[in-house]
């Protein structure tokens, strides 16, 4: 929450992931949602259609969630569960949180993708799960810049596509240090490709000043439009 308050001004959304709900539930959301930007419930679930139907639903009646996210490779079926679940967990006529699926995580490159049995490119990959989330009514995908053009192309204007992996520049070079990354981009490029949210992690919680980095990447966004 102190972290939180610095940037809280700066930011569209938190992003609350494993690490936090795991550790405080719930309560997490509620407290960080009050501070104004909504919640990006990052919790990649992928089990059978009802479970995850299950979670979803849960999620959905949290207030301050606007986005949450499931594993597109959970398949068509759990896919549909899904969806269907996120606007029966809303009273009526409230807002709904959006609902994306997680294509390709952007640490993995093709050498990790063949490792778990994956034949293809991470590119191909993408694409094909991005079509199929929209074939089973999911809002938009999570997936690296790289993937972005050809999202927008395959699944149109409205479908949102939301992109880790954001590292800012630093004297005309990627500021990025080496982590377990592999698909990365700028907020400049995210941006110029497509995307409609951009996630920016490290590179602001790492930050010696947390607060002039957030500031930095949203000059960055506004220069690059």
């Amino acid at each position: 929450m102190k972290f939180a308050k610095q940037v809280a001004d700066l930011v569209g959304l938190f992003k609350i992931g494993n690490q936090l709900f795991t550790s405080a539930g719930p309560a997490a959301v509620k407290e960080v949602s009050a501070l104004g930007p909504g919640i990006f419930l990052d919790l990649k679930f992928h089990d059978i259609p009802n479970t995850v139907a299950g979670a979803v639903l849960s999620v959905a009646a949290m207030s301050g969630v606007q986005l949450v996210n499931v594993h597109a490779s959970g398949g068509g079926t759990m896919l549909k569960a899904a969806a269907q679940a996120i606007s029966a967990g809303v009273p009526l006529g409230m807002d709904r949180p959006r609902l994306l699926a997680v294509t390709v995580l952007t640490s993995m490159d093709h050498k990790a993708m063949r490792e778990v049995g994956l034949s293809g490119t991470p590119q191909s990959s993408v694409l094909k799960l991005a079509k199929l989330a929209k074939a089973s009514g999911v809002d938009g995908v999570v997936a690296s810049v790289q993937e972005a053009k050809a999202i927008r192309k395959a699944c149109g204007r409205e479908f949102l596509i939301v992109t880790p992996g954001v590292r800012p520049k630093e004297n005309g070079k990627s500021a990025a240090k080496k982590d377990d990354q592999s698909r990365t981009a700028t907020p400049t490029e995210a941006i110029r490709a497509g995307a409609d949210y951009i996630v920016v992690g490290r590179p602001i919680l790492a930050a010696s000043d947390p607060r002039a980095a957030a500031q930095s990447i949203v000059d960055e966004i506004a220069a690059s439009k």
